[in-house]
């Protein structure tokens, strides 16, 4: 079609050019090529396709497309490193008894005994040693609680001025049917911290250890460590690596020390509900 139209108006044009030639003849007066002179070049025909250009700068990056969809799902990934160990749980109930164990071995013979002329009286003799050596006992005993004592509304303490290690003081205290002192309160550790210091001495034993999980404390009646602590700044921090038992200093707070040194210890005493 246009195509068409440039011929067509190839060929008016065309005419239009005899037209002025013919009245160029018949006028003298102005030469024929004036024509040409003015007239405006008509353009040629459609040239070919040229060659294809240099590709042009990188235009700006357009807007983020809508999401695409889910892809599926990934191989499951190795299995990582074991976590830190949590805190200990509560205590769980008391098991059941177990079933009575095979009868032991008898023993061998015991050694014939010396003859005695003591008589009637041996028999009376022997008790009296026996209630000599429990007297003896109690007495010591009795010496140093009287040294003082102090007391809450639902305990009694005392400081035993013999030095032991932590273990040798456990012991100590459960043999007289009481335990190693544990000030779970700010009450119980005043009373005791007060009872240290007006006795003069510098620090005791109490009833407190992380001998089973390091950085886990529990009582000697083995509760966990959780509503109350009153540690020295900067403790527990177990410089020796030993560091498992819990001492009391005169001013009330608490240091993790090695549960093999000796000192004086503090024990304590349910009061009876009448």
């Amino acid at each position: 079609m246009e195509q068409l139209l440039w011929k067509l108006e190839t060929f008016l044009l065309l005419l239009l050019l005899l037209f002025v030639q013919v009245l160029g003849l018949n006028d003298d007066s102005r030469p024929a090529t004036e024509v040409c002179s003015t007239h405006t070049i008509i353009p040629g025909p459609k040239g070919d396709e040229g060659e294809k250009g240099d590709p042009g700068d990188m235009g700006k990056q357009g807007k983020t497309g809508p999401m695409g969809l889910k892809g599926d799902k990934g191989t499951i990934g190795h299995m990582g490193d074991q976590g830190m160990i949590g805190k200990m749980g509560p205590i769980g109930r008391k098991g059941e008894k177990g079933l009575k164990g095979l009868p032991g071995v008898s023993g061998g013979k015991g050694k014939a005994g010396s003859v005695c002329d003591c008589g009637k009286y041996r028999k009376v003799v022997g008790q009296l040693d026996i209630n000599v050596a429990r007297l003896k006992s109690s007495i010591k005993f009795v010496k140093n609680v009287l040294a003082g004592i102090r007391e809450t509304e639902e305990k009694y303490y005392y400081i035993v001025q013999e030095e032991k290690s932590y273990k040798e003081a456990l012991t100590h205290c459960r043999i007289r049917d009481g335990i190693l002192a544990m000030p779970k309160d700010e009450v119980a550790n005043a009373a005791i911290s007060d009872y240290i210091s007006q006795s003069g001495f510098f620090r005791v034993f109490i009833g407190l250890n992380d001998m089973e999980n390091e950085g886990q404390f529990i009582y000697a009646d083995r509760t966990p460590l959780q509503n109350y602590s009153n540690w020295k700044e900067g403790e527990p921090q177990n410089e020796s690596g030993e560091e498992d038992c819990v001492e009391m200093l005169s001013t009330g707070k608490w240091n993790d020390t090695e549960c093999h040194h000796t000192m004086y210890f503090v024990c304590e005493f349910p009061k009876k509900r009448e």
